[in-house]
Parts: C-alpha cells; sequence; structure tokens
C-alpha cells in the first residue's frame, strides 16, 4: 500500500517535471524512483538466505502441565536481516509462537514460547511463516516453510485414592486359561528360557534336574472385567460457553467454542483418573467403550500401557455421537459376563437409560457404579433428581460431579447409595 503512493507520488511527480521542466522536480522524482528501487532490492535480500527450525520437546503433553516449543532462525547470507517476523501457525489454545527479531550475518535468534495446557486434543503445528520488509517499509515478503508436527494433549488426571467396586474374584475363583507376561500367583506351566525371559521366572529346581534353564509361565489372575463406559451423545451436554449445532443434512458439526467448563471434559478428566487409578494402581482388567465421532472400543487389559492406550483414546474422543446412553448399553451388552464391574459416567437427566438399559444388566449379575456430571452447574436447565431416584430404586451407588468441584476427592469419598453390592437388582415380585 505505502510502495503503491509512493509510485503514484513519483509518476505525478514526473508528469509535472516533464510538463514545467523545472530541475528540481526532475531530481526529485530520481530520488522517489531511487528510493522504490532500494526498498525493493532490500526486502528481496532480506529474505534470502532466511531459514526456520521448530522443537518440540515432547509431542505427548497433558492438560494442566506446561508445553515448551523452540524456534530458530538462522541467517545463511551475508546480509544481515534487520527486521524478520516469525509465525509457527497453529491450532494449540493460547499457544502464540509470532515475534520479531533481526539476525546478523550467518548468525541465528533461538525463542522459546511456554503454554499452559488447557484442552485435550490433537493439535498441529506449521507452517512457519517467515516475513521481512525494508526499513522504510515499502515492500513485504514473506516466506512459507511446510515443517508440520502434532502434538497429543491428554485430559488431566487428578488423584483418587479410593473408588469401592464389588469384589473382583470370579465365583469359584475360576481361572482364566490365558497367558501372560506379567508375574501372577497361577503357574500354568513351565517351558525352556527363552533371550528376553526375566531371571525372576527361572525355576531353579526344575533347571537343577534337567540341566538346562527351565522357566515358569503364568496365567492371568481370575479377576472380573471392569468397563469404563462414556455418554458422548452430542444432545446430553451442557458447557458454559456456545456449543455448535450439529447439521443433520450435512453429517457435520459448525464450529464450536471448547472450554474446559463443559460436561464434556469433566467426563474425559474423571475417566482418565479412573484408568490411572485401576490400571496403574489396582492393575485390574479396564477397558473403555465409547460412541464419540465413532465407536471407540478398548478391551481390558491390566499391563501398564493400557492406561496411556486410554489416554490416547480419549484426548481425540469428541462428544458428537448420536446414540442414546441405553442403546449403547444395549449393543454392547454381550461383552459384559457375570460379575463385570461397570462405571457409567453420563450428564443425562434422562432416566429412560436406567430403566430399559441398566436395569437389563443388573438382572445378569452385572455390577455397575455411575457417575453423573451435574448439566445444571454447566448452564443446563434440568436436574438429576430423577436419574438419582431411580438409582436409589435399583441399589445402584452413584456419584454426583458439579462444576468446580474436585474430581479426585469426589471419587474418593463416598458413593450416593450406602447398600453396595450386596447383591445384584431383583425385581420386586
Amino acid at each position: 500500500m505505502r510502495a503503491g503512493i509512493l509510485f503514484l507520488i513519483a509518476a505525478a511527480v514526473f508528469v509535472l517535471a516533464q510538463g514545467t521542466g523545472h530541475p528540481l522536480l526532475f531530481h526529485l522524482f530520481y530520488l522517489l524512483a531511487a528510493t522504490l528501487v532500494a526498498s525493493y532490492a532490500w526486502a528481496w535480500l532480506n529474505l534470502r538466505g532466511l531459514t526456520a527450525n521448530r522443537e518440540l520437546l515432547n509431542t505427548r503433553a497433558q492438560v494442566g502441565r506446561p508445553f515448551e516449543e523452540h524456534v530458530l532462525v538462522r541467517n545463511e547470507s551475508l546480509w544481515p536481516k534487520l527486521w524478520v517476523e516469525v509465525h509457527d501457525v497453529t491450532d494449540f489454545p493460547s499457544h502464540q509462537a509470532r515475534f520479531v527479531t533481526g539476525v546478523s550475518q550467518k548468525g541465528s535468534r533461538h525463542t522459546r514460547v511456554r503454554t499452559q495446557c488447557e484442552l485435550r486434543g490433537k493439535y498441529t503445528f506449521g507452517p512457519i511463516h517467515i516475513r521481512t520488509s525494508d526499513p522504510l517499509g515499502l515492500f513485504h515478503f514473506q516466506k512459507r516453510l511446510p515443517t508440520m508436527a502434532d502434538v497429543l494433549v491428554y485430559p488431566a488426571t487428578e488423584p483418587i485414592h479410593d473408588f469401592p467396586l464389588p469384589p473382583a474374584e470370579l465365583p469359584g475363583g475360576i481361572a482364566t486359561r490365558r497367558r501372560t507376561h506379567h508375574t501372577t500367583p497361577n503357574v500354568a506351566g513351565a517351558r525352556e528360557y527363552a533371550p528376553g525371559d526375566s531371571f525372576n521366572r527361572i525355576h531353579w529346581p526344575s533347571s537343577a534336574r534337567q540341566q538346562r534353564l527351565i522357566v515358569k509361565e503364568f496365567e492371568l489372575d481370575p479377576t472380573a472385567d471392569l468397563w469404563i463406559v462414556l455418554d458422548m451423545q452430542h444432545r446430553v451436554q451442557q458447557s458454559m460457553a456456545y456449543r455448535g449445532r450439529r447439521s443433520e443434512e450435512e453429517g457435520a458439526y459448525e464450529a464450536e467454542v471448547r472450554t474446559p467448563e463443559s460436561t464434556e471434559e469433566y467426563m474425559a478428566t474423571a475417566a482418565a483418573s479412573l484408568a490411572n487409578y485401576f490400571v496403574l494402581t489396582q492393575r485390574r482388567n479396564t477397558g473403555l467403550i465409547a460412541y464419540g465421532q465413532y465407536r471407540e472400543i478398548i478391551m481390558p487389559e491390566r499391563e501398564p500401557r493400557q492406561f496411556y492406550h486410554i489416554l490416547e483414546s480419549l484426548a481425540v474422543l469428541r462428544a458428537w455421537g448420536r446414540t442414546p446412553l441405553q442403546q449403547v448399553l444395549a449393543a454392547e451388552a454381550n461383552r459384559f459376563s457375570r460379575q463385570t464391574s461397570l462405571i457409567i459416567l453420563t450428564p443425562s437427566t434422562d432416566a429412560e437409560w436406567v430403566k430399559t438399559g441398566l436395569r437389563d444388566l443388573l438382572y445378569s449379575g452385572i455390577y455397575a457404579t455411575v457417575i453423573l456430571v451435574d448439566g445444571l452447574s454447566f448452564g443446563g436447565w434440568y436436574e438429576l433428581t430423577t436419574v438419582k431416584a431411580e438409582l436409589t430404586a435399583h441399589n445402584v451407588p452413584y456419584y454426583v460431579l458439579a462444576k468446580d468441584q474436585p474430581i479426585g476427592a469426589t471419587l474418593s469419598g463416598p458413593a450416593g447409595v450406602l447398600e453396595r453390592w450386596q447383591r445384584p437388582y431383583v425385581a420386586s415380585v
């Protein structure tokens, strides 16, 4: 814009100089023309030899913890750069990797950007834009460096000290007959040592008798599976910010404003905290079921890698589902055997899912604990009174999470039903 105005002024001066023949006007025209040419050449040379690199200290982060990005700008030419603007484009919330600097000849500049993670999700970094100009700001040149990187932000986890569940042992101590690399009290047999076997699995008496190393093989403990079920139906969610409505014709979501103060984020944090407690602390076979933007099923395991598997799933899982909770429970009922434990997280205020979905599972001897997220505290219109009354009638323990309430401390306290797991629900005659 400035260069265009200066060009028009130079053209007008040239016309006046030709019409009047005054030497001062010719000198002024030469000065303006030389300024335009010199500024263009300066800005063009300023962009030559500039490169930028991004260094992410970790491609995995967690809500509530800081995330760092390092941006290095190099000048590989002999022409010093007096003004360079660097912008690393990203959709990472509150992250602004944009700065202006100068770089000497054959020099470099390093900048560190530190951001507190606020929202879980998968975010993209790049491309990097380098913009420069001449000292007068007449011409601007820009270079686009297509360097891309992805960062996965896990949901936060809060410590849970005690979350009571029904007994994990299967009736009669029935063995599962599943081999495992994890050491358990159930020895399934012995075999010859193979490279990579741990020394603490060597059975020395058998090795001494057979004059070769013999190791023990183990089976999984006879424990019931634990399933964490998330109600990710879009219609039942509540948020303190505006949430876009789904287009029924196009099957896609409009733009939405995400905020940590929503039932969706509270459920993700509670599920991650429960996975941390049961997988890493209790070593329970824990799985995950959620119908969000896609059907997510993680089969129960007890190894530590299962916790990170669940975290990765929760990081990208969104409450964009259309399937009601009662239909989710009915569709996945064949995965639940007798004595299976369910932890159901939902903000739904409709008690129909208890009457039609959960009741049939209770009939079959499945235990359940429900975590209700109070949508009224997130700007909703309806209370959980009906759902709590229905759960009490079915003798199902429940917890209630509200906005600004500590999740870990709440789930470590007593549930809403005192008589828990004495027996499966039996209809009155």
